[in-house]
């Protein structure tokens, strides 16, 4: 599961890089379907993350609000950030982990770590495939989705 995390890592910087040639009008544009906007959509992937691996961990959400990080750098910067605790929380990793129940105050119902952790990497890959479509509609090459390749 890692190396599917560290696939999502790696596609997400490609698309912070590609989006530097994007100006900011376009990055806040309001889209149809997905999260919002471009920039929205990245800050929200990176939300997500943090927060299903610190409720995992039993730790509380850390609320951050959107309208502070209107800047692509400083949602990267924001991503970058939550990703030193969920690196060091997944290499604590242990199948051992996988059916331990996780119940979180932002949503009913009981979970095991190991679907939340699964649901963390497919929800990304599902709004990459969003950002795909934006990218082509302003004219980009989207990033590739391909596994293949990237030394995982």
């Amino acid at each position: 599961m890692i190396k599917l995390f560290q696939y999502n890592w790696m596609v997400r910087d490609e698309w912070f890089e590609l989006c530097k040639q994007v100006p900011i009008e376009e990055l806040l544009r309001n889209r149809i379907g997905g999260a919002g906007s471009i920039l929205y959509t990245l800050f929200h992937i990176s939300d997500v993350e943090y927060s299903w691996i610190r409720g995992i961990q039993g730790k509380p959400d850390i609320q951050v609000q959107y309208e502070n990080y209107k800047s692509l750098e400083q949602v990267k910067e924001l991503s970058d950030s939550w990703l030193l605790e969920t690196k060091a929380f997944l290499n604590t990793w242990s199948n051992d982990f996988e059916n331990d129940i996780v119940i979180v105050p932002w949503a009913e119902g009981r979970y095991t770590k190991g679907e939340l952790l699964r649901h963390v990497i497919a929800h990304e890959i599902h709004h990459i495939g969003q950002l795909s479509i934006w990218a082509r509609e302003i004219g980009l090459q989207p990033i590739s989705a391909n596994v293949i390749g990237r030394g995982l």
